[in-house]
């Protein structure tokens, strides 16, 4: 514990403030975007909102300085404490479980607590350590099968669980991406990958039989134009937030004067479709700069990930960059058309409390390697000389 205080005590010193002043950036930039997104008159008022957001990010820069300040050995050494916690957070969907007016079962809500939880946005933290600790134990026979069998074990518990419970097809997903990005990353055998493509492709006649309807059209309107060719009906949402993605031309209709965003016509205008919505405000060069800013979070994480000697903190960095990128792909692919919309928010310019602190929180993990490239374990079992 006293090593923990001396590391937070220098965390500006050792933390990685590059990589939280562009979080800042990003999350700073997003509250315009939301302000400008809720102050169509369906919203009564945006202050809620804007209040709830600007509270979410102090919280998660004070979040971003906590985790950094963990050493990841000692997180590694508690694996199945972190693997019974995500149990027990996801079952708390139970009694406790909510779809806050998304269709899924995804928050939790407590009597008397003014927010929602989302519990597996905070199960992809302690997922990412638990990946990395599992390849890192299996590190010189990452290929194996007994070590792609622990792995793969991890990651069905928690997409098992998480789409049981809440039914969020979504964030399960991300899970499936960190296992992929990190197990490429790890250097696990490109056979692996090949067999998992040919066994999804075997299955996939099978799996489909066990998706609801909407869900089949989600996919089938990206491949079929005679599905709702008029855009009244399954298409509806994703007609009217492409109109607005596109009518902002390069430069936007301006923010606070959007059509379509003002009049409150956009779905999910400042959560799933905020992209859309800026588009139309900002148009082009608005978006550009959305993307770069994401981009740069991103590709700063995998510097930091380079930049490790540890493997097992190598792999934390990577797994947070699969995560945002998978994020960042599906939102923008949702709002022009190209994916199927599974309700994922753009990262740090989306409402949304939980993800907001998450984010911050699971990017403290990057910052932590920085700050510690290479194991200090040594250094906590080694008896000091008494001389």
């Amino acid at each position: 514990m006293r090593r923990y205080f001396e590391e937070l005590k220098d965390f500006l010193k050792k933390g990685d403030m590059f990589l939280l002043i562009l979080c800042v950036c990003v999350a700073g930039f997003g509250v315009v975007c939301i302000a400008s997104a809720t102050s169509a008159e369906k919203f009564d008022g945006n202050f809620k909102y804007i209040a709830i957001q600007i509270i979410s990010i102090g919280l998660g820069v004070l979040m971003y300085a906590l985790v950094s300040s963990i050493d990841l050995d000692v997180l590694s050494e508690h694996r199945g404490m972190m693997v019974a916690f995500n149990i027990f957070l996801l079952l708390l969907l139970i009694p406790f479980g909510t779809d806050n007016h998304t269709g899924n079962r995804s928050w939790l809500h407590f009597p008397g607590f003014p927010i929602n939880i989302q519990p597996a946005e905070i199960c992809k933290i302690t997922y990412i350590i638990i990946m990395a600790s599992v390849m890192s134990s299996h590190q010189n026979r990452i290929s194996h099968p007994i070590s792609i069998a622990h792995m793969l074990l991890h990651l069905v518990i928690l997409v098992g669980l998480n789409l049981g419970l809440s039914s969020d097809m979504g964030v399960s997903l991300i899970f499936v991406f960190i296992f992929i990005g990190m197990a490429f990353a790890g250097g696990v055998s490109l056979w692996w990958f090949a067999l998992a493509i040919g066994s999804i492709a075997a299955a996939f006649p099978i799996l489909w039989q066990f998706l609801g309807e909407y869900q089949r059209n989600r996919i089938r309107i990206l491949f079929d134009p005679t599905i709702d060719p008029q855009g009244i009906n399954e298409r509806y949402h994703s007609k009217i937030n492409l109109q607005s993605l596109t009518g902002g031309g390069m430069m936007g209709q301006g923010l606070f004067k959007g059509n379509r965003t003002q009049s409150g016509a956009l779905f999910a205008q400042h959560t799933d479709y905020i992209f859309s919505s800026m588009g139309e405000e900002m148009g082009f060069v608005g978006c550009v700069v959305i993307m770069v800013l994401e981009l740069a979070i991103i590709a700063r994480c995998i510097y930091v990930g380079i930049r490790c000697q540890d493997y097992m903190r190598r792999l934390v960095c990577y797994g947070a960059a699969s995560a945002l990128m998978f994020q960042l792909m599906i939102n923008v692919g949702m709002c022009i058309g190209v994916m199927p919309v599974i309700g994922l928010t753009l990262p740090l310019i989306s409402y949304g409390g939980s993800s907001v602190v998450t984010i911050f929180a699971m990017l403290g993990l990057v910052s932590g390697a920085y700050a510690r490239p290479s194991s200090l374990s040594h250094e906590r079992y080694v008896q000091p000389y008494r001389g």
